[in-house]
């Protein structure tokens, strides 16, 4: 199963954007993420849609954050982004009809949706001024460790 890193480029954006005068292209953004413009302005329009960013077309268009990191949660970009699967465990469904296999999924469901509520929960307690303030402080100690601008 192939891992899903848009909330992890998402974040590494929108830090980026805090940091920017004025909006940031898809371009510009594609370029931080190795990626083609379309794919940024389609995960980026889930974030539009939630009201965390907003966007402009035409020649001067582009991204900027509608709020500052302080009131933004990793759990919002997460939830804005489809509140993608958190796991690659799945339960079996080959025989509906047998106790162990209703017992172990009953298991697997209870123990993973516990880990879910635990990661979510989590992401609700971080805003993304946090992991702005990680980051440059890491900067302070490592200043040259990216190709991209830093806010």
């Amino acid at each position: 199963m192939r891992t899903d890193n848009r909330l992890s480029r998402m974040l590494h954006v929108l830090i980026h954007m805090s940091g920017q005068k004025g909006v940031t292209t898809s371009e510009t953004i594609a370029r931080m993420l190795s990626t083609n413009p379309v794919v940024v302005r389609r995960t980026m329009a889930g974030l539009r849609e939630a009201g965390y960013v907003r966007s402009a077309k035409g020649h001067n268009g582009g991204w900027e954050l509608t709020r500052p990191l302080e009131e933004i949660s990793m759990a919002d970009i997460y939830r804005a982004l489809g509140s993608p699967h958190l796991f690659a465990l799945g339960l079996a469904n080959d025989d509906p009809q047998c106790l162990v296999e209703k017992s172990v999924n009953a298991r697997i469901a209870d123990t993973l949706s516990a880990a879910e509520d635990m990661i979510i929960a989590r992401f609700a307690s971080m805003t993304l001024a946090q992991v702005r303030d990680d980051f440059q402080a890491g900067l302070k100690a490592v200043p040259n460790h990216c190709d991209h601008p830093h806010p």
